[in-house]
């Protein structure tokens, strides 16, 4: 018997949610750096290798207005600002060990598994 359509609507709704939020190919390894703890803008440019400073500023400014990062501005010459992520960014932790957990295996049973055919 199938499913109530307002039931798979009602499970559906927040996992769109949650893709929106953590869309696009940068923001996990954001998040898995800030996960180590908390960064200077350079420094994260540096910890997640091969995007734009551009691209960098906007996802933090997004991830900001999602409550998953805290930015924090020194009053030094020359301004330091620091970003780590909040309470409600490390709440993503579990999400993330389970991607990796996952991934790991379909690396192995299809990935490797394609390239000794």
């Amino acid at each position: 018997m199938k499913g109530d359509h307002s039931e798979c609507q009602s499970r559906l709704l927040p996992v769109r949610d949650a893709l929106e939020v953590l869309s696009g190919k940068w923001k996990i390894p954001i998040i898995i750096a800030l996960n180590q703890g908390n960064y200077r803008f350079r420094e994260l440019h540096r910890e997640v290798r091969g995007i734009t400073t551009r691209m960098l500023s906007k996802e933090l400014k997004e991830m900001e207005l999602h409550g998953l990062v805290k930015r924090t501005v020194y009053d030094a010459v020359p301004v330091s600002v620091e970003y780590e992520l909040t309470p409600h960014g490390h709440s993503i932790k579990p999400v993330v060990d389970a991607l990796y957990k996952w991934g790991s295996t379909h690396r192995e049973k299809f990935i490797r598994k394609s390239k000794v055919s």
